[in-house]
């Protein structure tokens, strides 16, 4: 990004994720100042939303409002310019390990960065690869990254529902390593060139080298064959996903289906083998979302979703209430620092603007 931009980047925005994430709902009260909800009433009740108790070794990463309710009334979407005297939400909390976000601050230190934001990996992919159409309607996402596979359900354009199975794509590299014994770096080559999620997509059954090691002679493998390694571990990744999907209590509420992305859903016929297990219709996502031309081909794919998504989601929530989260994780990091962070001169180009400049200019 700094070489195509020709920018330093100063300030970041941060995914997390990993099974350290944790949620789980609260639910906030408070009394309006008039007959009419303002704005004003709405941010009031986000703050006491907030305001949970939680132990020192976790720290609050996002706080979701879910349905409103107005003097009894539930199922209010949006309160603003409504009568009522009495405003109450749930909300969804998503904690980290105070471990894993100070450590995030201090890789950021020792980069001379800033952080402006850590959101949640599927929440960010989400915002990349869905449309407003489909988290209106109901939809489940399946984010299959290198170490976890992140799961979320979207429904009245609200996040319902996050969990994170810690089986993912680099499972699927390191049964190749173990089968073909091959390095790391060969098998996940293979992976890329000829690998199949499902046996059905193979048109042409093509015989491919496999490098060797220690100066033995390289090998010849069929797809099909590197298919019946790689399709039992992408199956247990859809498995492990869909029981998350079926416990949190919304996969009858997916109306637009489930979108897979990721890097293993670069896999040829991930989607086929998906639509088959789900019995539900599956779609792959791509990152989408900057201009009307798309964007450049080396980012749009499905591996790319979360980068984009933190781009798009901290372009659009700038402000919002989740700032507050912001501002209580930076003062916790300097807490556990005693050397003052280096502050930006504030004439400089901001870390969002050069990132769009940038995808504009693709």
């Amino acid at each position: 990004a700094e070489q195509q931009s020709g920018q330093r980047i100063s300030r970041v925005v941060v995914g997390v994720s990993g099974d350290h994430i944790s949620t789980f709902l609260t639910r906030a009260i408070v009394n309006t100042s008039s007959t009419e909800i303002a704005q004003s009433d709405i941010n009031r009740l986000h703050k006491e939303l907030g305001q949970v108790s939680i132990t020192a070794d976790r720290r609050i990463l996002h706080v979701v409002p879910q349905d409103y309710v107005i003097d009894g009334q539930d199922g209010v979407s949006d309160p603003l310019g409504m009568s009522g005297k009495r405003l109450e939400a749930n909300g969804l909390v998503i904690t980290a390990s105070s471990a894993a976000v100070e450590n995030i601050y201090r890789c950021a230190d020792r980069a001379d960065v800033h952080i402006d934001a850590i959101v949640l990996q599927p929440l960010a992919s989400a915002y990349a690869v869905l449309d407003e159409a489909e988290r209106e309607v109901g939809v489940g996402i399946i984010d299959i990254g290198g170490g976890t596979t992140d799961v979320a359900v979207f429904k009245d354009n609200v996040l319902r529902y996050t969990s994170i199975v810690s089986i993912a794509g680099q499972k699927v590299t390191d049964d190749i390593v173990a089968v073909l014994g091959i390095r790391n770096m060969d098998a996940e080559r293979i992976k890329k060139d000829h690998g199949h999620a499902d046996a059905e997509t193979i048109m042409r059954d093509e015989v491919f080298q496999v490098p060797a090691v220690g100066g033995r002679t390289p090998t010849e493998l069929s797809k099909s064959i590197l298919c019946q390694i790689i399709e039992p571990r992408v199956e247990e990744i859809y498995e492990l996903a869909m029981h998350r999907l079926v416990e949190s209590g919304w996969a009858r509420q997916l109306g637009a289906g489930i979108v897979v992305t990721g890097g293993c859903a670069m896999l040829r016929g991930a989607d086929v083998l998906a639509n088959r297990m789900f019995n539900i219709a599956v779609t792959i996502g791509l990152p989408r979302g900057f201009s009307s031309d798309g964007l450049a081909k080396e980012v749009s794919s499905p591996m790319y979703s979360t980068a984009v998504g933190l781009a798009l989601y901290s372009m659009k929530h700038a402000g919002e209430f989740d700032d507050k989260v912001e501002e209580s994780l930076a003062e916790q990091h300097q807490q556990t620092v005693t050397d003052d962070r280096e502050q930006h001169p504030s004439s400089k180009p901001g870390f969002l603007g050069k990132l769009k400049d940038w995808f504009e200019n693709l």
